[in-house]
């Protein structure tokens, strides 16, 4: 059975959008040449006429290969914000769940491919891109959030290793509440990285994670709702597939057709909630 993840999802059409940044900034270059070769007026105008938006790719205190990350991993970065508050912990708070957490931590080297674990590869491993392509103002400080949510995925790996549902065996009381405090001391490094990046872009796009409490979730803006939907649709649409179906994923998404067919929602629409 052909399987995809929310992340895969999001991953593809964020490429779609390098794609036409790329595009973008070709168009743009060429526009300018062309302006220098009539007059200093017209290349004025060329340059001034560049597209106001991110997804127009208009970052122009970024190099472009920071604003081609920036634009590839904003939704699925996001997305990871939203599971972890959506889910992640409850998953800590009940120790019959840990076993699922587990599986967040896993590596999986199957046939010598050395996948990276969820954790790292919807968090850290994003953290590391982003970083790299930025200018060095914003690298070091980004660097330390990313240390800092890696410690902390670290406490609560550590917290929770071989713990599954009905393990019979009497566990340490003070296992939960370890695991939390991982969870807390990660929200306030995934923050301290959102602030770092929307300052870099000047965009403010990233919302990171309030405080845990009875309105958090309020305070966050971002819908539960609409994320636990996002991930029914991507869920039911790959139970459609199959083996040839697996190897056409990519184009699907990036025609558009996997939305249409499948009811998942405008990505656009749902990061800009």
């Amino acid at each position: 059975m052909a399987r995809i993840s929310v992340w895969t999802l999001l991953l593809v059409i964020g490429r779609q959008t390098v794609h036409s940044y790329n595009t973008q900034l070709h168009s743009s270059r060429r526009d300018w040449i062309k302006g220098v070769a009539l007059t200093p007026f017209i290349a004025t105008t060329s340059i001034a006429s560049a597209a106001t938006g991110p997804t127009d790719g208009n970052l122009p205190e970024l190099p472009p290969e920071a604003v081609r990350s920036y634009l590839q991993y904003r939704i699925p970065l996001q997305t990871s914000s939203d599971f972890y508050i959506f889910e992640l912990r409850e998953l800590l708070e009940d120790i019959n769940s840990w076993g699922e957490v587990g599986e967040l931590f896993q590596a999986n080297n199957n046939r010598g491919q050395g996948n990276p674990s969820r954790i790292e590869r919807e968090f850290t491993n994003v953290f590391r891109i982003l970083g790299l392509s930025m200018p060095p103002e914003y690298a070091e400080e980004m660097r330390d959030a990313q240390f800092a949510f890696e410690r902390a995925m670290g406490k609560i790996s550590k917290a929770t290793a071989g713990v599954r549902r009905d393990l019979p065996v009497e566990l340490d009381k003070s296992l939960v509440p370890t695991a939390l405090e991982g969870w807390e001391e990660g929200r306030v490094a995934l923050n301290s990285f959102f602030v770092i990046l929307n300052n870099s872009t000047g965009l403010k796009e990233m919302r990171g994670i309030p405080p845990y409490g009875p309105n958090q979730k309020k305070e966050y803006g971002r819908s539960e709702r609409r994320y636990l939907d996002l991930k029914k649709k991507v869920k039911l649409c790959q139970n459609r597939g199959g083996p040839t179906l697996s190897q056409a994923w990519g184009q699907l998404m990036v025609s558009g057709y996997l939305q249409d067919s499948c009811g998942i929602p405008d990505l656009d629409a749902y990061f800009y909630q």
